[in-house]
């Protein structure tokens, strides 16, 4: 409880009530240096709803393993999923001690599709590929969406997140997608890039924002759907007035594993 975790983070700049003073301290002072910190959570989440609407509606997937899963709000992935198809198949990975006391708001999925949780952290993929709740919840005959929603900047480069990306998506039949979505200061101005840095290194984990060229990294050898890697707001947005790549601060995109 008195350390800020990224979840919880997230949680409050959402509006949600799960989370502590901690988390609202360090969440307060990203935001007195970048004041649309709020808009670009918001925008993030968007996207990772657009983007299993697209998959489960257009692309036909009916599996989704969503790591990084943070604290159950509205419209989570299984919600989003199984409205279009009541079929589908969820399976949530987090290490929040919080996101597991909560995890029973996100296995109340439908009663023809299934969700499961698992607590583990990602920088061990190995150990989430192991566990028996993935396997007896995803089919990896059947393609599968892989969520790495606003969770690689957490990873540091000694940790090696491409990696981390490479072994997961291995481990995928022919045909899944993965959905990935990345802080970023590109858009920033140097001012406000220098006050973001000076926070950045009183709070822990470190976050690691990376530029376009790091982010692409993410996709080698994968098939970008269209757009590409864009700004979150701008992956395929609803109509209407959206907010700008500096206020939204994130590249998104969705590939296809061959």
């Amino acid at each position: 409880m008195t350390k800020p975790h990224p979840a919880r983070r997230y949680d409050y700049w959402l509006g949600g009530k799960d989370n502590f003073q901690a988390d609202r301290d360090a969440a307060e002072a990203i935001a007195a240096v970048f004041p649309h910190i709020r808009t670009a959570a918001r925008e993030n989440r968007a996207f990772m709803q657009r983007a299993v609407r697209f998959l489960a509606a257009e692309a036909g997937v009916r599996q989704f393993l969503d790591i990084g899963t943070g604290l159950p709000t509205a419209d989570n992935v299984h919600e989003v999923a199984q409205r279009i198809a009541p079929e589908s198949r969820i399976v949530y990975v987090d290490n929040d001690p919080l996101v597991l006391v909560h995890a029973r708001a996100l296995l109340a999925g439908s009663a023809e599709g299934a969700t499961a949780y698992i607590d583990a952290d990602a920088r061990k993929p190995e150990q989430i590929l192991a566990d028996p709740a993935l396997r007896d919840t995803l089919d990896f005959s059947q393609p599968v969406a892989l969520l790495l929603v606003a969770l690689l900047h957490f990873v540091e480069d000694h940790e090696d997140p491409w990696a981390v990306v490479q072994q997961l998506v291995a481990a995928l039949p022919p045909g899944s997608f993965l959905v990935l979505s990345h802080a970023t200061f590109d858009p920033l101005d140097a001012e406000t890039i220098a006050a973001m840095d000076a926070v950045n290194k009183n709070i822990k984990p470190v976050f690691s924002p990376r530029p376009l060229a790091a982010v692409s990294r993410f996709f080698d050898g994968l098939d970008l759907l269209e757009p590409g890697i864009v700004s979150v707001s701008d992956w395929r947005p609803q109509p209407g007035p959206r907010p700008t790549p500096a206020e939204a601060t994130g590249y998104g995109a969705v590939a296809r594993i061959a």
